[in-house]
């Protein structure tokens, strides 16, 4: 379980940074700072709560993800970014995880002067290419929301992890009604493709919110795991 854990808390965040897809909102506004709350589920038995934190000073800005299940499992994962003309710059990101006893860092550094990427996880470092529009796992959803706000969605997006950048596409699967402790929320529903066809992950995007992601879902043929919004401010 603790296993199966960890790599929850790590998909919550890979896959926070596919969150985004559905139409062009007409009321669209800028980028802005935000805390939401999530209760954390897995199995179907509520275990821990979760948030994601945008902050900003100046064109600097972090995105947080921070979650905790009981006292069995925590983890935390920060990407810091600049943004110009519509384009998030990746900087840097971290995670750190923590599964009872056991603890997971990674690192992941953006460096387009010299067109490389940088990573240790663990004590594996290594460097591939960089490229432009790369992005990590939390910044990724937040391009996202803002592509939906302009020209629209790009056909795939590169998100860097330890091994390397990757090609991440989403499908988008209708629309349906979410209730949260929040309040409900009609959401575009869409779909993570994963090349293991036993897995699944889903996210319920609210238009009402900027296409906050509302409700999350992921399901691994094993186990599975949900996020469910609590509260939101900006």
């Amino acid at each position: 379980m603790a296993n199966t854990l960890l790599k929850t808390f790590s998909i919550t965040t890979a896959l926070s940074s596919a969150i985004l897809l559905s139409a062009i909102s007409s009321n669209a506004v800028a980028m802005s700072p935000f805390q939401a709350s999530y209760q954390f589920a897995y199995n179907g038995k509520n275990l821990g709560t979760a948030t994601r934190t945008l902050s900003k000073s100046g064109n600097n800005w972090t995105y947080v993800f921070a979650a905790k299940a009981a006292a069995i499992a925590s983890a935390t994962e920060t990407s810091r970014f600049s943004f110009a003309n519509g384009q998030i710059i990746s900087n840097n990101f971290s995670r750190n995880s923590k599964i009872l006893v056991h603890n997971d860092t990674m690192t992941i550094n953006f460096n387009p002067s010299t067109k490389t990427i940088n990573t240790k996880k663990k004590d594996q470092a290594r460097s591939f290419a960089w490229k432009v529009g790369a992005l990590d796992e939390l910044n990724a959803e937040l391009q996202v929301r803002e592509d939906l706000k302009g020209s629209g969605l790009k056909s795939s997006y590169l998100i860097a992890d330890a091994k390397g950048l990757d090609v991440r596409q989403f499908v988008k699967k209708g629309t349906e009604s979410v209730k949260t402790a929040f309040g409900t929320y009609n959401t575009i529903k869409v779909v993570l493709s994963h090349d293991n066809s036993s897995k699944s992950s889903t996210f319920w995007l609210a238009p009402q919110l900027d296409y906050l992601p509302v409700k999350m879902s992921h399901d691994d043929g094993k186990a599975s795991y949900n996020l469910t919004l609590t509260a939101y401010k900006n």
